[in-house]
């Protein structure tokens, strides 16, 4: 998707069929912040195999879930797309450039997937793993973002990203107040 000129990875929090009573607010997206960076994957592996990737986005959203998301380079499938999970991100005590995202699921996206809107909605896979990103956001400067997560069914997942050192994409998509330890917008 294209948004003021800004390529956004969609990634739907929780895929919801909305119920005669749903109201708007029920079923709206919780997002409130994004970041899109630039760089390269140095590694980018799905269940063992290599991927290139297409990009690297981090997403926030209202009620603290928080996912590393990454457009993997397929050219068997222009939707695969895979994001690393979690709650509780916080921001490290001693290294403040330092944030760390506890992974609890691994959302994952394809052609294959059901669509809502003509979007794809992943699949939700329990998982086990923790992300680092290395940067600030208030800066607009993230220098890495290493990921490893391992699911379920034993499937793992690493991302090895490094930025190119250009400033980062930051869109904050509605005001909200921190529910993280440690702010990563400042």
């Amino acid at each position: 998707m294209l948004l003021a000129g800004v390529l956004v990875l969609a990634t739907p929090v929780l895929a919801q069929t909305p119920t005669p009573a749903s109201t708007a607010q029920e079923v709206a997206p919780d997002i409130d912040l994004y970041a899109l960076m630039s760089g390269t994957c140095r590694t980018l592996k799905v269940d063992g195999q290599d991927y290139p990737c297409k990009a690297v986005a981090f997403f926030h959203s209202e009620k603290g879930r928080a996912h590393f998301t990454v457009a993997l380079d397929d050219p068997a499938d222009q939707s695969h797309i895979i994001a690393f999970s979690g709650l509780h991100g916080h921001r490290s005590r001693t290294q403040q450039e330092l944030y760390e995202l506890p992974v609890d699921r691994m959302l994952l996206n394809s052609k294959d997937r059901p669509k809502v809107d003509g979007i794809p909605v992943p699949a939700a896979e329990t998982s086990a793993g923790v992300c680092r990103q290395i940067g600030n956001f208030a800066a607009l400067q993230v220098a890495s973002v290493t990921c490893q997560a391992t699911d379920r069914s034993g499937r793992a997942y690493e991302l090895q990203f490094v930025s190119d050192g250009a400033p980062i994409t930051l869109r904050r998509v509605r005001q909200t107040a921190p529910n993280i330890q440690s702010d990563p917008y400042r």
